[in-house]
């Protein structure tokens, strides 16, 4: 059998998100596999109401990858979003003639993951393998030659001499 690669990943959650997963998996749909500069432009742009819910949550990652592991923002793709459904909220409405309709209300769970991108990863185990350089050590202030007067010093004697 080949050996699967096993990336490092980050991710974040926002639960009973006040949406349909069907309307939710249409924005996520579109930014899978994206890195996270062009799925934060197409979420920007996006006419769906979930798209603010779906962008808030890859911020989250972002800040999540940032703050925990060091990762560059910038340098990150997200290699897996799912939008599953939640609980139904399930309400009435009264109709004519004694009937009542049932409302449902759906929610949904988004979730985010994200790695970083394979010429980052690369760029970081370079720098990890590559050996750290020592500064040289810095001159003594005694070695370095410093002026007896002043530019001043020597404009008013010079002047006095006339």
């Amino acid at each position: 059998m080949a050996a699967v690669e096993q990336r490092q990943t980050v991710r974040a959650n926002a639960k009973y998100v006040r949406s349909s997963a069907r309307k939710a998996r249409l924005v996520t749909d579109l930014i899978r596999g994206r890195s996270v500069p062009e799925a934060r432009t197409i979420l920007a742009f996006s006419p769906r109401a979930v798209a603010k819910d779906v962008e808030k949550v890859l911020r989250s990652a972002v800040a999540n990858a940032q703050e925990n592991l060091r990762w560059d923002g910038d340098d990150l793709v997200i290699v897996r979003v799912t939008a599953d459904e939640g609980p139904t909220l399930k309400r009435h409405k009264p109709r004519a003639r004694g009937r009542v309709n049932a409302i449902m209300k759906r929610t949904c769970h988004i979730t985010v993951e994200l790695a970083q991108s394979p010429q980052a990863a690369a760029r970081a185990a370079a720098e990890a393998a590559a050996p750290k350089r020592t500064r040289a050590p810095k001159k003594a202030a005694a070695e370095t030659p410093v002026a007896e007067t002043t530019d001043v010093e020597a404009t008013e004697t010079e002047e006095g001499t006339e």
